[in-house]
């Protein structure tokens, strides 16, 4: 089975990611159509551009530095014999997919506390929190060296633990997708919510993570599962001006300039006033 994964996988990993990713943002970019969650003040065609620009600018980026992703960190890791799985007995299909799918989960969700805790991270990805809005675009508006860094991250966690490509490839797939599910502005029934929100991170959920309130932008870390936030004592139900009325991103660069690609590259270097400041990148707002 692993050899399937191997020939089909390494072939076809780009196509099969970029049709999944395709579907799901199709699938959310409807439904917040058909059923938005909030209204939202700045207008889509003022945003979208620019943060998809920015992702395409990502994804150049980093296939240039990492061409195979995570899926070519596990392969060479198995055919080096490196890592913790590769260097036993052989491990079960099934195990290995669902041990590494919520490993990486569990790791990146510190990854992620990392970048809000350490102030030279956090300016990078304060570009993914500055969004005045939150929808699918949001989920991808990150800025190249956060982009960088967290590739460069989860490729040596793969290698030390001799992920089973399989788990590589299923953990990708599932991340790339909620990252779209999460920040879309959508509308979900209570009941489901609350049912889904067991085990993964919802809109609603992830809502209270950009608010423009540290005690809530501080809060609800998680990517794929819910449960690391109520366990590491991270998780908060709601925000506390409500979910219509929450203000979103960080009360900084609100001005419309600010929405462009090139200033959302500069903004890491930049003061709260827009200033070019390299002293302020060091410190934490």
């Amino acid at each position: 089975m692993d050899e399937i994964w191997f020939r089909y996988g390494l072939t076809h990993e780009k196509s099969i990611h970029f049709f999944c990713y395709l579907g799901v943002f199709c699938l959310m970019a409807l439904w917040e159509w058909k059923a938005s969650r909030r209204r939202e003040i700045v207008p889509p065609l003022e945003r979208w551009p620019h943060n998809l620009a920015l992702t395409a600018l990502n994804i150049l980026i980093v296939r240039v530095l990492f061409p195979g992703g995570g899926l070519w960190a596990a392969f060479w890791a198995r055919d080096h014999h490196l890592g913790y799985f590769n260097g036993g007995d052989p491990v079960p299909f099934t195990f290995g997919v669902f041990f590494t799918v919520i490993f990486l989960d569990w790791l990146i969700y510190y990854l992620h506390r990392a970048f809000h805790a350490v102030p030279w991270l956090w300016k990078f990805h304060r570009v993914h929190h500055t969004d005045p809005e939150m929808d699918i675009t949001t989920g991808v508006r990150f800025h190249p060296a956060e982009a960088v860094i967290s590739m460069g991250f989860k490729s040596l966690l793969i290698v030390l633990m001799g992920a089973p490509p399989a788990g590589v490839f299923t953990f990708e797939i599932l991340l790339s997708g909620m990252l779209l599910f999460e920040h879309a502005n959508i509308s979900i029934p209570e009941l489901w919510e609350k049912c889904l929100r067991l085990i993964l991170v919802t809109p609603e959920m992830h809502r209270v993570h950009h608010s423009v309130y540290p005690e809530e932008y501080n809060r609800n870390f998680g990517f794929i599962f819910s449960w690391w936030d109520r366990a590491l004592m991270t998780y908060l139900k709601k925000p506390k001006d409500g979910h219509e009325r929450m203000r979103l991103g960080l009360g900084i660069f609100e001005d419309h300039t600010f929405l462009a690609v090139d200033q959302m590259l500069l903004q890491p270097f930049l003061d709260h006033e827009g200033r070019f400041d390299l002293k302020h990148f060091f410190n934490k707002d």
